[in-house]
């Protein structure tokens, strides 16, 4: 990487800023991560939140109630920031002069009053931001006319899941274009100075005013964790040209420095009793006293003694139809008497900023990289860092708060009550701050793949928290998310570890073996919690219910099997196959420097050829269907007889990603493994059958063995359906189900009932899962990106002399290199403009697509139509669908020969000799 300024604080910036309760800085670090964009955008209607009897999360703490009520566990705000562990906080709240409620937080549907699951209803864009924090970008188009919050409910509750979803645009709000864009930029001149811009612009025909107001507040901990002093923010001396407010806490004082001879309003970050609980308050100011002052005028609201723990400068802005206003601030540790004039150098440093990231994306942007895939790489990444977010939970102080003892035999069951040991206070990256502001185990794998491409260490922490004491279960369980930590996502912790060591490895010369040890051992520990907990009957046959597949089987994979029996998972076994493989090849890597792994690597490699065995048994009663070509769930009921569930899905695609290369290096580390498994093939050739043929006699190029659970012939065959455009190729992807159940839906009856699966490239149209997602039809971006991964390993051990007809029936043959890049160009096709300009993600919506001020902001949806590419599901999912910018990082400097005689590793390079054709 360059050694441009950002470059160079990456090198000073610790990982432990956030990891390990703030550990000591080590020699010549700086905390530039501190401050960053940590504050959720929505903390209501989160299971932290709930303290209800029920469990019902989205009515307890409503979008209604979070202007008035003091949070337990998080805050939320517009385009906000605040230090690591999130004590002191910056937002912008905005009002309209129009609105019933200052605009302080988004707005969104809960899951019960929208026709597809909860959903935000704004629009928002994360633009920009470097690894960090040293520059940020945020917009957010505010209407000038009343936010239609009654509309959006009463409409969209009027609508079925067969209908489209009632989105804000479709109100009207934006006609004529009156808005307002409101773009809020950071800009770092030293960790714990801050500078903040505010720059609104009038995109309507009339002027039109616009009340701004920068807010700086405590989160509450003083109500809630006994003996905890109760920090203030108060006015101080007032300045020529300026107003100061100060922020009192163990964090030292801190500034927030206001442009301009505006008024400063303060009250308390507590809750408003007489409206929530009807019952009296204690001070008359409370957390909404800013905003019945601002919009209902209620003059006693806010404290006349200047202080409390929330705080508000009050800009009151007239903007000139298409003009510009513009607010400056500062966060500083430096006190009035030290700082001089704070706006002196402002605009210098903000540029100086800006310019730094420009440098620092350039750096990482392969040269032959479009200038349109450039800014969608940029701006995924950009999404990738805003969506940090600081999550805490205590869940046994939550549950003694509910009245349950967990270790009280006989007690109340609640909600994760399992998971008491947990303690999460963290800055962690979250799936859509709005729709999941929620860590998930396999969207966090997938996040830090992303994040590798700017932040490996960064990305290397979030994989190593889920893997500590105060995440992990006992058990060896990782956590699924808050609504069940007992839930099962798919096992790919370990694929994301040798990802960011091999990564780490390409940039520095040597890979992290520390990080690799300590992972090794925590996932020998999850790996046996699967081998113990899923595989039922110890036939090396996987179960996991749901899987992160949500709606994807006929009957609900979580739930009993209203047929009674059990379901042995396509999917499941393939991820531990996975698993299996990945922990294998970290073994080999640690081996080199202790033999002790060496013995590992055995066990691994036989576990995996025992899963081999057991999914690609032939016979009725397999998961491999000859006939079809394809694997399938097995349901195996009561009375000992099975059955195929012939859904043709995702779920039979994965075995392919179950497919690992093996060096020739590789080999040499352990020696006596591979001796070993030479002998247990040859003494049982029933095991050799049941993989991919490798070893003396079936090396591919550059003598490369290969872990794979299908065969060549299977290869081939899975890959004729793949890759058929009236099946699962989309031109934007691979659908998660093949579009051959739209005229052939999978149905089966029990006890009178019926299930059904149905091709739907779109949305759910049941309430499986809460309903807010669909596997069956749309095109997802992790697993696309799982199998673009197997179909390089293919390549790396054919070569050229494997080919196969893509699509299906085109009469062209590709090489898998080729496949693979077909694959990832009909992803990123999602996000580019087309030949007519057009950007699929945003189908119909023509404000998207030709408005110069909308048509270059992208969203990344959580999944995508399965035959146009719109975007669907949350629309701020940068999380695992930020996975684009790897694959346009990646395809933008790969060469096909290269990679074939690097082998791997080459997979990882980013060395650029010639900028203007070299690729790694």
């Amino acid at each position: 990487m360059a050694r441009n300024p950002e470059s160079i604080r990456l090198q000073e910036a610790s990982a432990l800023e956030t990891i390990r309760f703030q550990q000591q800085m080590g020699p010549g670090k700086k905390p530039w991560r501190k401050w960053g964009p940590y504050l959720s955008e929505r903390q209501w209607g989160t299971v932290r939140e709930d303290y209800s009897q029920d469990g019902n999360a989205w009515d307890y703490f409503t979008h209604d109630q979070a202007r008035s009520r003091a949070y337990h566990w998080g805050e939320d705000g517009l385009a906000g920031i605040s230090d690591s562990n999130q004590r002191l906080c910056f937002s912008v709240a905005l009002w309209n002069g129009k609105d019933p409620i200052l605009k302080e937080r988004l707005f969104g549907l809960t899951n019960s009053e929208s026709n597809h699951g909860e959903d935000v209803k704004e629009y928002y864009f994360y633009l920009d931001s470097t690894p960090t924090h040293s520059y940020m970008k945020y917009l957010y188009k505010y209407p000038q006319a009343a936010f239609p919050y009654s509309d959006l409910i009463e409409t969209s509750k009027r609508r079925n899941r067969g209908d489209m979803e009632y989105e804000l645009l479709d109100t009207g709000i934006f006609n004529g274009d009156r808005y307002f864009d409101v773009f809020v930029e950071y800009a770092k001149q030293s960790p714990e100075d801050i500078l903040i811009q505010i720059t609104v612009t009038n995109r309507g025909p009339e002027p039109a005013a616009l009340h701004v107001l920068p807010t700086l507040w405590f989160r509450n901990t003083w109500t809630f964790w006994a003996d905890t002093p109760k920090p203030s923010v108060k006015q101080v001396s007032r300045q020529k040209g300026y107003q100061v407010i100060s922020a009192s806490h163990d964090l030292g004082e801190r500034y927030l420095y206001c442009e301009g001879d505006i008024p400063l309003l303060f009250t308390e970050n507590e809750t408003n009793n007489e409206r929530i609980y009807g019952t009296a308050n204690a001070s008359p100011y409370v957390k909404d006293g800013i905003n019945n002052y601002v919009v209902n005028g209620n003059q006693g609201a806010v404290n006349p003694e200047k202080t409390g723990t929330k705080s508000v400068a009050h800009y009151e802005v007239q903007v000139g139809a298409g003009k510009t206003a513009t607010i400056r601030l500062r966060l500083s540790d430096a006190a009035p008497s030290a700082i001089g004039n704070p706006f002196k150098d402002f605009s210098e440093i903000m540029q100086a900023r800006q310019h730094e990231a420009d440098e620092f994306y350039e750096s990482i942007t392969p040269a032959r990289v479009s200038k349109d895939e450039a800014l969608v790489m940029r701006q995924a990444l950009a999404g990738m860092l805003w969506s940090k977010q600081f999550f805490f939970f205590d869940v046994d102080k939550w549950l003694t708060e509910h009245g349950v003892d967990p270790m009280k035999p006989g007690g109340r069951f609640m909600r994760n009550s399992e998971w008491f040991h947990m303690v999460n206070q963290h800055v962690i990256s979250m799936p859509d701050k709005w729709e999941y502001p929620w860590y998930a185990a396999w969207d966090l794998a997938f996040h830090t793949v992303a994040l590798s491409t700017v932040d490996v260490e960064f990305a290397k922490e979030q994989l190593d928290l889920m893997l500590q004491s105060f995440f992990l279960h006992p058990t060896g369980q990782i956590p699924a998310y808050e609504w069940n930590f007992s839930d099962v996502n798919p096992p790919v912790h370990a694929w994301a570890t040798i990802f960011l060591y091999r990564t780490e490895q390409a940039l520095k010369g040597e890979g992290d073996l520390d990080f690799l040890r300590r992972s090794f051992a925590k996932l020998t520990l999850n790996f046996s919690w699967w081998v113990n907990r899923k595989d039922r009957f110890g036939k090396n046959l996987f179960e996991g219910g749901f899987l992160g597949l949500d709606n994807i089987g006929v009957f609900d994979r979580s739930a009993p099997l209203p047929t009674g029996g059990s379901l042995e998972q396509a999917d499941g076994t393939a991820w531990v196959a996975l698993f299996c493989q990945n922990m294998l090849e970290i073994a080999v890597e640690l081996a080199a420097y202790d033999n002790f792994y060496e013995d590992m690597a055995q066990k691994f490699a036989e576990h995996f050829i025992w899963i081999a065995r057991a999914m690609n048994q032939v016979g009725p009663e397999g998961m491999w269907d000859e006939e079809d070509g394809f694997y399938y769930d097995v349901l195996r009921l009561p009375d000992g007889s099975a059955s195929r569930l012939k859904v043709r899905s995702m779920v039979g695609l994965l075995p392919l990603c179950a497919t690992t290369v093996i060096e020739p290096w590789q080999r040499e580390r352990v020696p006596r493994v591979t001796e070993l498994l030479r002998e247990r093939l040859q003494r049982m050739p029933e095991l050799r059958n049941s993989i991919h043929a490798t070893g003396p006699g079936h090396m591919g190029y550059a003598e490369r063995g290969i872990a794979a659970l299908v065969s060549e012939d299977r290869l081939r065959r899975i890959l004729t359906r793949m890759l058929d455009e009236n099946e699962f190729l989309s031109p934007y992807g691979i659908r998660a189900l093949s579009r051959y159940h739209g005229e052939h839906p999978f149905v089966v009856h029990v006890g009178g009932q019926e299930y059904r699966v149905n091709y739907l490239p779109a949305e759910s149209d049941t309430g499986m899962f809460g309903g807010n997602s669909n596997w069956r039809g749309p095109v997802w971006m992790p697993v696309n990106a799982l199998l673009i991964r197997a179909l390089l390993s293919f390549y790396l051990y054919y070569g050229d002399n494997f080919k196969i007809e893509c699509p299906t029936g085109s009469g062209k043959l590709m090489n898998l290199f080729e496949v693979a890049r077909e694959i990832a160009s009909r992803l990123t096709g999602i996000f580019l403009r087309d030949k007519s300009g057009r950007r699929p993600v945003y189908g119909g919506a023509e404000k998207f697509q030709t408005d110069p001020h909308w048509k270059d902001y992208i969203l990344f949806y959580e999944y995508f139509h399965g035959d146009n590419g719109a975007g669907l599901g949350a629309s701020h999912q940068t999380g695992w669908t930020g996975v684009v910018a790897k694959l346009i990082e990646l395809f933008g400097r790969l060469d096909a020969h290269q990679l074939l005689d690097a082998g791997k590793a080459g997979g990882f390079a980013r060395k650029e000799p010639a900028r203007d054709k070299q690729v790694a």
